[in-house]
This record gives C-alpha cells, structure tokens and sequence, in this order.
C-alpha cells in the first residue's frame, strides 16, 4: 500500500456568495431557451415571463464572461437576480444553472447536490487559482521491486475528477484514487521483443474516470477499463521500423492521435477512439527530428514534440521549430502553421485547453494563441526564470498558464489577454520532469519519483 503525506496551504478558504458563479466556454444560446425550459410554469408577470429572464440572464454571464473572464459571470448575474422577486426566482432554476455550467465552465457531469451547486464550486475554484489558495500533498508508491532507477523516470501525468495517472520510463502506469490520495494500481504494457532500451517507455496518457489508454514509444497503445480486475489490453501494435517512435500520444472521447518521429512523412496517425481503426497517417512535422526520434529508444533524451487536441476537432503539434495545426475530422488537413520562430520552441511548455494553445520561445517569452487562426490572445514574459537552465515545462486550463522554471512553479492569469503575472507556489527546490493541469488539480512528478499535487477545489 502506499503511503501520503500533506500540508495545507495557510490561506482560508473565502465563503462562497449567491450569485458569485461564472465564465465562458461550450453550449449554445439557444439551450438556454429549450423546450424544456419554455414548457416550465411561467412567472406572472407578462412582460417579464420567466423563460425570457432565464435567457437574458444566460446571456448576461456569457457576455461578462467572454469580455472580462469567467469569474466576472457571477458578478453580473448577482446584479441582474436583485431587480425583483420574479427575476430573482429564476435563480432556482437548476436548467439555467446546467446551462451556464456547460457554457462557461465547460462542465457536464454533475458531481455536487444541485447544477447550482456544481456552478458555484467551478467559480470558487477559479477564484482559489486566482488568489493562490489550495491544499498541497504528496503522493507516493513502493518503488520497482529490482531496484531499477530507470522505472522511476516520470514520463507522462494525466488527470480525470478522481484519479491521477503517472507513466514511466519502464512502461508502468501506475493509478492513484485522488480523494484518498492512494495508489490503486501499476499497469504494465505486454511483454514482447523491444527495440531500444526505452522502447517501452510511456509516451502518452488519456485518462477518464472510467478508462486509462496508455502509448508506448515503440508504439503500443493498451486500454484499461477502472475498475476492472483484467490486465491492459493491447489495442495497436506499434511498428517502429516502419512508423518511427511514437513521441506523444494524446486524444478525446472521437480521436486517438499519435505524434511520430523517425520515418518520413508519417508524423501524425490518427483512430477512431470508439473503432480503434487507424483513420489516417501522414504528415512531415517531424521528419527534421527523425535522428532524435531513434535516440529516444535509448537514451532520455529531451522531448521531441508534443501534441494536444482542441475542443474544436483539431489538434495542434509542435517540434523546437515548427507549430502545426490540423483538422481530425478531414484527417490531417492543415488548418495552419508557423516555421518562423527566431528563438525555437519549449516543447515541454507547450499545452492546448479548449480552443486554446500554450507556447514559449527559448528566451521565456510566452503567448496563448487561438488554434482555429493563431490568432495571439494574451503574452506573458517567464524570462530569466526560464534562461537559467534546467527543464522548463508548462500547462494551462481554462483560465490560467502554469509554468515550471528555475525550481518553482509560477501561475498566469491569461483570460484578459493581459497575461497577468499571479504569485509562485509556496513549495520550492522541486526538480519537476513531468506536469499536467486541469481546472481543479495542478500536479507535477519530480526526479526523485515524488508525485506533488496541488488542489485549488472550492471550499
């Protein structure tokens, strides 16, 4: 069994408002306007029927939410519920607050009492981000039985609502229940004839609160169901002589998309996560780090390239030099892309959250970019934190880019488009290899195999 420790962080908790809910991001107008809604009893006054209040107010907190952040929908929303009695009923109105959850928050799975409560709970949280109030442990786990430092190599962190997923260099995915902070389960890809000495090594996550799929770099890809006594099962057979390594790995409920280095113009391959069919392959992205790619076989070597998918059906890649975007419903159409970087890419801070990417150049300089144009949304300067040496890596969610540099995790706010710098994380010394974010957790692996978590859940 293993084992957790925990501090927590000093900051109380502010007490959550009425109405201080809301953001931006995901459902139609019109849901808020349904047939559902409309067939509910209506309000008395005729003027203001309730249906027409409901919308209005759904489209005050889009508006306030899409022209100043998602934390300023509540604001506005607490304005627009005190004009009268009859507004302020429509508050109680749990398809309103589905909505608005869908659309700003990007939430559709209710895990609290009410969609009201569930609303609340996304805006204190994005309001923990905001003032730097979480809750930091640690996770740990029995090391490899043979002693063998190289298993405890962090390659990959996922995260779902309940659990963390961690992959090796030895090709263990090893499966923590974050409520309790255990170690449920270490995962192990089937044995066979490996090219490379690292050939088995995790080169990507996709992780559910149901499902775990895990990608090897020679290629593997093996499906997990949570929960279920049977071992992984392999879904692809990797072909490294004929396809290169398999860099990254990434996807959605739709895709599965593989980022390859090594052989030319098959970069990208594409399945139907649902078939697990391969749709497509092709694509030169990588074909300059083709040497690179077979290093990674035997060596840890620096990362390649990465590769995320947008809430939009596209996915975005980069390599040190080149940025890609491409559509997955016409498999491989290229969308865009930008050769132009003077000071190359960090690919370890490259991220992707909804429609939405995350880079920086090699002198510190970061920028959130939309993937349908590449349009710039906000800038923001890690400068001499990222000069001085070591792995800079970076994540973002909806609303805020973290980033590790010079043994500290700092936190952006890049919703505005001024990328306002937040505060550091108070713990220090961290030798982080591997990061990821969601818009609840933030947790990162360090070389001694110390899985740190940060958890700004609403309170």
């Amino acid at each position: 069994m293993s084992s957790s420790s925990s501090s927590t962080n000093s900051s109380s908790s502010p007490e959550p408002v009425e109405g201080r809910e809301g953001s931006a991001g995901g459902v139609g107008f019109e849901a808020a306007t349904s047939s559902s809604s409309r067939s509910r009893r209506r309000g008395g006054n005729g003027v203001w029927p309730e249906p027409f209040v409901e919308a209005l107010a759904c489209q005050v907190a889009i508006d306030a939410a899409s022209n100043n952040g998602r934390l300023a929908a509540a604001p506005a929303l607490a304005s627009l519920f005190q004009v009268c009695s009859t507004w302020r009923a429509v508050s109680r109105s749990d398809l309103l607050w589905l909505n608005l959850t869908a659309r700003i928050w990007d939430r559709r799975r209710l895990l609290r009492n009410t969609w009201r409560d569930e609303f609340m709970f996304w805006h204190q949280t994005a309001n923990n981000f905001r003032r730097g109030r979480y809750v930091y442990r640690t996770l740990h786990f029995a090391p490899p039985s043979d002693d063998n430092n190289d298993g405890l190599s962090c390659r990959r962190l996922a995260l779902s609502d309940h659990h963390l997923a961690a992959g090796f260099s030895d090709g263990t995915v090893r499966l923590f229940y974050i409520p309790t902070r255990l170690h449920l389960s270490t995962f192990r890809p089937h044995h066979r004839d490996r090219l490379g000495r690292y050939s088995s090594a995790v080169s990507g996550i996709i992780l559910t609160d149901a499902q775990l799929v895990f990608a090897s770099l020679d290629g593997d890809i093996h499906v997990v169901v949570i929960g279920d006594a049977a071992p992984p099962r392999r879904a692809n057979l990797g072909d490294v002589v004929n396809d290169g390594a398999l860099v990254d790995f990434t996807g959605s409920e739709r895709w599965w998309v593989g980022l390859y280095a090594g052989v030319p113009e098959r970069a990208f391959h594409i399945w139907n996560s649902e078939t697990e069919e391969l749709a497509f392959v092709g694509g030169t992205l990588t074909d300059p780090e083709a040497v690179m790619g077979w290093h990674l076989l035997t060596e840890l070597t620096e990362l390649v390239g990465r590769v995320r998918v947008t809430g939009l059906e596209t996915a975005v890649a980069c390599t040190g030099m080149r940025l890609i975007v491409f559509d997955l419903q016409n498999h491989g159409v290229i969308i865009g892309q930008e050769d132009q970087f003077q000071y190359g890419l960090t690919v370890g801070a490259f991220d992707a959250r909804g429609d939405s990417f995350l880079i920086m150049d090699n002198r510190g300089a970061a920028s959130v970019r939309r993937a349908e144009d590449l349009e710039q949304r906000c800038w923001f300067n890690v400068g001499g934190a990222a000069a001085q040496g070591g792995g800079v890596m970076g994540c973002m969610n909806g609303g805020f880019a973290i980033m590790f540099a010079a043994s500290r995790v700092r936190v952006w706010e890049i919703e505005r488009g001024d990328g306002v710098y937040l505060r550091s994380l108070r713990e220090r010394n961290l030798d982080v290899n591997a990061m990821v974010a969601d818009e609840r957790h933030v947790a990162a692996c360090s070389s001694d195999a110390t899985i740190h978590l940060w958890d700004f859940g609403g309170r």
